[in-house]
């Protein structure tokens, strides 16, 4: 078949892929891309400043309307009642039992930077409707990411990807990969430990608690780095190339480095559509600080209407801003140069990070609290010790492997590993597969589908 007609038919899979979930949901992400669409040639065509801030107002509020009632809707009507109740008003709002469209964070995301991107004069707007309907709905990234920008997508449907040799294989390669890392490390080595110690009445003995904790540090980034894998995998399949959305976070060498490396395509949206239009640092050290802790609020916001989000987006923000003190105050100092000043800021780095995962895993903030106060010994005498040697022996091994192959991978990326080694790549995949089909989970959906 001709290029356009395989394009249809890969529209028409993704849709079908999206619709298997909730057929009704498919018609708002349809309505999502026909805005944007239309507001995009309305935005080329149009040259009045008024005009063009009003076109691009509405894809805002469209957007980010759907996503505030979809995703916020029932959380704002709970604080609103608990804001009224402080004040004696007894308001009962009605039910709405919303459910949230899966993948709405991030296709949102994804249309919103086309439109922003055609109003800045960045990007032409795209004619074809399909190719536009293709970049928001295509299947590996549509529900859990990674965001890709219109401006990466769009040029490689212009013509059909030219056969290369091995990027199937390589493809199918980072599939493996990815589900190695959801099935066997998260579900099966790290989950039972997370469920066990933040599903526990409290108290609980100090080791224990930072099992738990640290077992849930690494199975979120194995299973959204697992996902974020497969999704590239299989774009390439297909021929189409996404960057990576991980790069070794835990070798980060402060809290910047580490947004760096997490969640790429996120933290660059938020630099780029919200951090930069604020000012940046452009603006003093104070308002800087301001932007900061305003973009990472609003990125904790981003993956869910619950304060415990909120919460760890501000201690991100606020880590970033005594970040950007500490370094302002060792401008030009030798030691800060040193190794021991780059070892210690790394630890400090997992720790920080260690510390806010413990937010975005508890149900409520106090909860929270328990599991923090269980881990700085508040119950070392009488807490409970529930976390078996052998699962505290696999925490430590999968830690310790991981500290180590992101600190040696933190210059580098998985694809020139593989180029200098080659040869590695056949033996690793199929132990693999071996893990994969031996591994008894549960079968349970990735973390991020939630958001």
């Amino acid at each position: 078949p001709g290029w356009g007609t395989r394009k249809s038919w890969l529209l028409a899979a993704s849709y079908v892929f999206y619709a298997a979930w909730n057929p009704p949901f498919a018609l708002l992400l349809l309505g999502s891309t026909l805005v944007d669409w239309w507001v995009g040639l309305r935005l080329g065509r149009e040259a009045r400043p008024r005009r063009r801030r009003a076109w691009l107002l509405l894809s805002l509020a469209v957007n980010l309307g759907a996503l505030a009632f979809f995703k916020y809707g029932n959380f704002l009507l709970e604080n609103t009642t608990a804001l009224l109740a402080q004040f004696g008003v007894a308001y009962q709002p009605p039910k709405l039992d919303i459910l949230l469209p899966v993948g709405i964070s991030f296709y949102t995301f994804q249309t919103l930077s086309y439109s922003i991107d055609v109003y800045r004069g960045q990007l032409q707007p795209v004619r074809s409707l399909s190719d536009f309907a293709l970049f928001v709905s295509f299947f590996p990234q549509l529900v859990a990411g990674p965001i890709v920008r219109a401006r990466d997508f769009l040029f490689q449907l212009e013509a059909p990807p030219q056969a290369v040799r091995g990027r199937t294989g390589w493809g199918l390669c980072l599939m493996t990969f990815g589900l190695f890392q959801k099935v066997v490390l998260a579900d099966v080595l790290l989950a039972p430990t997370a469920e066990l110690v933040f599903g526990h009445g409290f108290p609980l003995a100090p080791l224990d608690a930072w099992a738990g904790t640290l077992a849930f540090s690494l199975q979120i980034l194995f299973d959204f780095a697992g996902y974020s894998t497969c999704a590239i995998g299989a774009a390439l399949c297909f021929g189409f190339s996404f960057g990576d959305n991980f790069r070794s976070p835990y070798g980060a060498i402060g809290f910047s480095d580490f947004w760096r490396r997490w969640h790429i395509s996120l933290s660059t949206w938020l630099r780029d559509y919200l951090y930069i239009p604020l000012g940046g640092n452009r603006r003093g050290a104070r308002r800087t600080a301001i932007h900061l802790m305003l973009v990472m609020l609003l990125g904790g916001l981003w993956h869910g209407a619950a304060w415990t989000f909120v919460v760890w987006g501000g201690l991100h923000g606020l880590y970033l801003t005594i970040e950007r003190v500490l370094v302002r105050a060792t401008a030009g100092a030798r030691w800060a140069q040193g190794r021991p000043a780059a070892a210690l800021a790394w630890a400090a780095t997992l720790f920080g990070v260690a510390i806010a995962w413990v937010f975005f895993r508890a149900t409520d903030v106090a909860h929270a609290g328990r599991v923090l106060a269980s881990m700085f010994g508040a119950f070392a005498v009488d807490g409970d010790r529930i976390v078996t040697g052998r699962a505290l022996l696999t925490v430590a091994l999968l830690l310790a492997s991981v500290l180590t192959a992101h600190r040696l991978l933190a210059r580098t990326s998985l694809e020139a590993l593989v180029v200098r080694a080659p040869r590695l790549v056949t033996p690793v995949w199929a132990a693999m597969a071996c893990a994969l089909l031996l591994a008894q989970g549960k079968g349970s959906a990735f973390l991020y589908f939630q958001f």
